[in-house]
């Protein structure tokens, strides 16, 4: 790689902060203590990763009001997708506040768990359209946490708003572990043929089953999605520290750059760090 690698996925808590109630599940149990800027640090130790995109865990704005103030005290924190209400006439006013609050300047884009929508067509909404194009009029990016059966209702909303930088966070979460791929690769298809979409291939190993992955079983998945977007408008994330749920962070990272291995150099640039720094408009983002 030719420039500094950026993780465009990962995540941060708490817990005598926040509650996590996702995490109180038998299957969680791993991940069930806090991760800090110091856990983070000494995870991307050694694997060239300089910068790192922090997303938003909770539907709550002082998450991600307190994300930003973080990321103003860590220079490793690039960027923050933090959270605010899409469906609230506060919008234009809440994402403002955010913006010139403490590491406001690190605001990047915006994220809601649509994934835990019990409506297929929760994008669609007319009040989600409008909150979507308010983020849009804020330059903001926004990022689709979505299932295979969101795809539809996320290429709907992809159109109707094609002055917004979308980010599909994870692929669309594939179902690998079944091993199906075709109904899912044909709706990222038409996903990708909307020009104002990025993809990241981050979360992979979580979809897969976390006890026998391989990357060989990941590859025809990564394909997909390096084919439909090209590597200009693929990034990669970790998904940590969700991914130490099938693995190391470092046996994700080393997993990521076989999968792109067939790539030629600059392909590689982008997937590792380009692409990011274009949708999260990460060039001068710290003072």
């Amino acid at each position: 790689m030719s420039l500094t690698a950026i993780d465009a996925h990962h995540h941060l808590w708490d817990l005598s902060r926040r509650e996590q109630s996702w995490l109180a599940g038998p299957e969680t149990a791993p991940i069930r203590r806090d991760f800090t800027v110091s856990d983070l640090a000494g995870a991307v130790a050694g694997t060239g990763i300089g910068r790192t995109v922090l997303v938003q865990v909770l539907a709550d704005i002082a998450e991600t009001e307190e994300f930003l103030a973080l990321g103003d005290t860590c220079d490793l924190l690039a960027a923050v997708v933090g959270w605010a209400d899409l469906t609230s006439p506060r919008l234009a006013e809440d994402l403002q506040r955010l913006r010139e609050g403490r590491g406001g300047h690190l605001l990047a884009g915006i994220r809601h768990l649509v994934q835990s929508e019990p409506d297929p067509g929760w994008l669609t909404r007319t009040d989600v359209i409008a909150g979507l194009r308010t983020v849009a009029s804020q330059h903001l990016t926004y990022d689709l946490l979505v299932r295979p059966r969101q795809l539809p209702a996320a290429i709907a909303a992809v159109r109707a708003v094609p002055e917004l930088t979308f980010v599909l966070d994870h692929a669309g979460k594939p179902p690998i572990a079944s091993g199906s791929l075709l109904a899912w690769a044909s709706l990222l298809g038409e996903l990708a043929a909307e020009p104002n979409v990025f993809c990241k291939l981050s979360g992979l190993v979580t979809e897969a089953d976390p006890q026998t992955w391989t990357v060989d079983g990941l590859r025809p998945y990564a394909e997909v999605v390096l084919d439909a977007f090209g590597a200009s408008r693929v990034m990669f994330g970790s998904d940590w520290p969700v991914c130490l749920l099938a693995d190391s962070y470092d046996r994700v990272w080393t997993a990521a750059r076989e999968l792109t291995a067939g790539l030629s150099g600059a392909e590689r640039d982008a997937v590792f760090g380009g692409s990011a720094t274009r949708a999260y408009q990460l060039e001068g983002r710290r003072p």
